[in-house]
């Protein structure tokens, strides 16, 4: 996550290198260190660097840093020539490496030569099992070639590896939810709140999948993870409290003639309809009528 400092950081470098002011190789620097994508200008800062013999000597081992950059965006940009032509540079410097195969291997993916790039990884793969990059361009190969059951294979086994990255989890959720897999779905986010527990989107997206399941049990569960992404926020998340009031609704219906074990206070849902109708009245008081209107057909008090 870039931080907001960073951000200012980069643009400000951004703009000084864009009007001609110098810094390219410090902002190439940045932009790796952060691990954002500014693919166009990376491709046009990079070569700048690289097309001038005193420059690029400059730089020392770093050299070989900038062809790989340049590469992969290059490739992003569909310059495969000059994806190619850095390969080739680095294939001379460093013939044995399996950094410059993974290279080789992107650049038959981004040429759509799916089935030569899959051999490229397997070779990889049998040499070092545990590299994560390439696991994880399997996964990004497979879901371009829109093979999604493939996708879920492929990732399902990267994560039985390394089970911590939460990245591949929420990827993973993600997939399951347009799938509409919703157990499944669960699962993942599960994963990702015992990890990553002070995380409110986890907890946001946890809840919607547990209202989307449905059930009495799912919604008073889907109900507390609301409640947790508001405590999380300090109340400012919007899509929770229609969330607490969305559940307190669907609870309200279901629970009609039960046990009063099964009701549920009335108290959550009209602090949610207050905190609603506040946050409206101050950002879109336009559509205060509406949300009115809403809260009045879930029958939620405000």
């Amino acid at each position: 996550m870039v931080s907001k400092t960073e951000e200012t950081q980069l643009s400000n470098l951004e703009t000084q290198v864009d009007n001609g002011g110098g810094g390219a190789w410090e902002y190439l620097s940045l932009v790796r260190k952060l691990k954002v994508r500014r693919s166009d200008r990376v491709l046009k800062h990079g070569l700048s660097i690289l097309n001038d013999p005193k420059k690029r000597s400059s730089l020392g081992p770093d050299e070989w840093t900038l062809y790989e950059q340049v590469a992969v965006a290059a490739m992003d940009c569909q310059s495969l020539d000059v994806a190619k032509d850095c390969i080739k540079v680095l294939q001379k410097k460093f013939p044995e490496s399996k950094r410059v195969g993974r290279l080789e291997g992107m650049l038959l993916e981004a040429k759509g030569a799916w089935a030569e790039a899959e051999k490229a990884y397997s070779s990889l793969l049998e040499d070092n099992p545990l590299d994560q990059v390439i696991h994880k361009r399997r996964v990004a190969m497979a879901k371009a070639q829109g093979n999604v059951s493939v996708a879920i294979e492929w990732l399902n086994k990267y994560l039985e590896i390394f089970m911590a990255d939460h990245d591949a989890w929420r990827e993973l959720a993600e997939i399951y939810v347009s799938l509409q897999m919703y157990k499944q779905a669960a699962f993942c986010y599960e994963e990702l709140i015992l990890s990553q527990s002070m995380v409110p989107l986890f907890h946001l997206a946890y809840a919607d999948v547990l209202y989307t399941l449905g059930g009495l049990e799912n919604l008073q569960n889907a109900k507390k993870y609301y409640a947790s992404t508001i405590d999380l926020t300090g109340g400012k998340n919007t899509r929770a409290l229609f969330g607490i009031c969305l559940c307190s609704s669907a609870i309200g219906q279901i629970a009609k003639g039960r046990n009063k074990d099964d009701k549920e206070s009335p108290e959550l849902q009209s602090l949610a309809a207050t905190a609603l109708e506040r946050e409206y009245k101050h950002k879109a008081s336009d559509k205060l009528s509406l949300l009115t209107a809403a809260l009045k057909g879930l029958k939620v008090p405000s």
